[in-house]
């Protein structure tokens, strides 16, 4: 286990799968200063060791994350320079998160709010325990979410769907959350990390080049990308004349489970 944010954040890699844990579960693992600077050095950590195949992002005593430290607020928000400077951290550790080029799991226990939910969005894939409660109230301390922000909102659930979580602040039950497109899978809370653990192991066993080529082309069609370029065309033929594919169609013949590198 290698500790972040002066043990605010835990990554521990077993074997193909990282776990990075926001770990304050005294105050419900509510993002401070020293989290958001060290949640892009956790996730370097992860990028430089190719052993890893698949990150998942948790929050320690049953809650993923309550929200921004608002006990913080005095001195980032003391004027425009602190306040465009928190920004900024956020913006940098969120991306950390989105860009990297692995799947990237969020388990979610409990409270998953404001910044919390950021976090989460800028997971790949979202799953629940049945006592998860998502939301998005930053109306409710007359501020906003950043744009990165409220752009992952509204690919996760759609413009409507986001304007009115917005614009309510509503918390929203798992049930809900699964409905709108917040959580992608929900679990019973004693099945969850077993259900986590086993998608991961899957996706581990598949193709990284795959993987991380399709992450990358999911990004530009949500960048408004419709159409073939020569650049995504030879990615597509990387593919075709790739190791990985020779591998693949080896252990199709051979009935085995492949090895990719």
């Amino acid at each position: 286990m290698t500790p972040y944010a002066e043990g605010a954040l835990e990554l521990r890699v077993d074997g193909r799968l990282a776990t990075l844990t926001l770990n304050r579960p005294a105050a419900r693992n509510a993002l401070n200063l020293a989290m958001w600077r060290g949640l892009p050095n956790a996730v370097a950590a992860v990028a430089a060791d190719a052993s890893i195949r698949v990150l998942i992002v948790r929050g320690a005593g049953g809650h993923f994350a309550s929200g921004a430290d608002i006990s913080e607020f005095p001195e980032v928000f003391a004027d425009r320079q602190t306040a465009g400077d928190y920004a900024r951290l956020i913006e940098v550790a969120t991306g950390a998160l989105e860009t990297l080029k692995i799947p990237v799991i969020a388990l979610i226990e409990g409270y998953c709010i404001g910044a919390g939910l950021a976090i989460a969005l800028a997971c790949d894939i979202r799953i629940g325990a049945g006592n998860a409660r998502l939301g998005a109230p930053p109306a409710k301390l007359g501020l906003i979410y950043s744009l990165g922000d409220t752009r992952r909102l509204v690919n996760a659930v759609g413009p409507s769907a986001a304007k009115a979580m917005l614009f309510s602040a509503a918390l929203h039950p798992a049930t809900e959350a699964l409905r709108l497109g917040l959580l992608d899978e929900v679990y019973p809370a004693d099945a969850l990390e077993a259900a986590v653990a086993a998608k991961a192991q899957g996706m581990a066993a598949l193709s990284r080049w795959s993987i991380a080529t399709t992450k990358a082309v999911v990004g530009l069609v949500l960048e408004g990308q419709s159409t073939d370029t020569d650049e995504t065309r030879d990615l597509f033929v990387d593919g075709a004349t790739g190791p990985d594919l020779a591998e693949g169609l080896a252990a199709f013949r051979e009935r085995r489970p492949p090895v990719f590198p």
